[in-house]
């Protein structure tokens, strides 16, 4: 008996092993093309799709601050062919919204983190300031005449602006938008006048000099960046946070595909061409296993809920 029971196990290992999706992989981007998660969203399917054999392809359903792709990834079929990749902002969702239909943790399976991104500290050039103490010197000069805007509602941009503004002791105005591409027009032709972006998005338009970048929110300073100070460096150490993206499936996904797509994932993340984009975008490949993503997920909610709780943040 014990000797057909191993056999059975033996046999069972390679179809493990080879778990594959019974068609194309969906990686729902929760938000517009154009924004740091979509282009992490597209790497990810690149990879995914030159390994499995039915490949993958990215789904954007922005909407809601990212609710919209999220609930359709939490009521898909929990069989491995729908995943979201999810940025930082999704583990904090249902502390602004407590009556969505999902739990940004027990709704879903981790798979895999991907990688982080710092965001710097961008303002149009028609303020006066060129340096981090200056502007907050004018925006304390200048209460409540001064707008910052992010991407959502409770996306990583706005929470970061949340902490930095009462971190710097100043008032602002939050401005939100549906997505990167808009906000980014208005910056750039001055109708917005800050905001905190992902630093591989902004890089193009900042070594062009087309908008000036304040601080990196990185813990040290970016390759890309050398001469910008951090955000620890101008006194602001409390704010040197780094958004990141992960990999998740609907909740009850089987182990041999949450295995194999994390095993993938990490393959992918070991390749040197992926690394090299990723430098490229000033990104730290994070990887590991679910474990590790679940960690991630439950320290991301108390971190910025303190947050959303002090800040009195409420949807608009």
């Amino acid at each position: 008996m014990i000797r057909y029971l191993l056999l059975a196990l033996l046999l069972a290992l390679p179809a493990q092993a080879q778990w594959a999706p019974s068609q194309p992989l969906r990686i729902i981007v929760a938000y517009v093309p154009g924004g740091t998660t979509d282009v992490m969203g597209r790497l990810v399917a690149e990879g995914l799709a030159a390994r499995l054999p039915r490949g993958a392809v990215v789904e954007n359903r922005g909407g809601a601050s990212g609710i919209v792709g999220s609930e359709a990834v939490a009521r898909a079929p929990a069989d491995g062919t729908t995943l979201l990749l999810a940025p930082s902002a999704h583990a904090v969702i249902r502390e602004l919204y407590p009556n969505i239909s999902y739990d940004p943790e027990t709704d879903f399976t981790p798979i895999a983190a991907v990688a982080s991104t710092p965001y710097v500290l961008i303002q149009h050039p028609g303020l006066p300031s060129r340096t981090l103490a200056e502007f907050v010197a004018h925006a304390r000069a200048n209460p409540g005449r001064i707008n910052f805007a992010s991407t959502g509602m409770g996306t990583a941009q706005h929470l970061q602006g949340e902490l930095f503004r009462r971190l710097a002791g100043i008032e602002m105005e939050h401005v939100s938008y549906r997505g990167s591409g808009a906000v980014r027009a208005d910056l750039m032709a001055g109708r917005i006048s800050l905001m905190f972006e992902n630093l591989a998005i902004m890089a193009p338009v900042l070594k062009a000099g087309e908008l000036i970048g304040l601080a990196v929110t990185s813990p040290q300073r970016s390759p890309l960046f050398p001469n910008m100070q951090t955000i620890a460096e101008a006194g602001y150490a409390a704010a040197s946070v780094e958004g990141w993206f992960g990999l998740l499936g609907p909740k009850g996904m089987p182990q041999e595909a949450v295995q194999r797509l994390n095993a993938l994932v990490n393959e992918q993340l070991a390749e040197a061409a992926t690394r090299t984009r990723l430098d490229a975008m000033g990104a730290r490949i994070l990887g590991g296993n679910p474990d590790d993503l679940a960690t991630l997920l439950r320290a991301e909610r108390t971190k910025w809920g303190q947050v959303i709780r002090d800040a009195n943040i409420r949807p608009e």
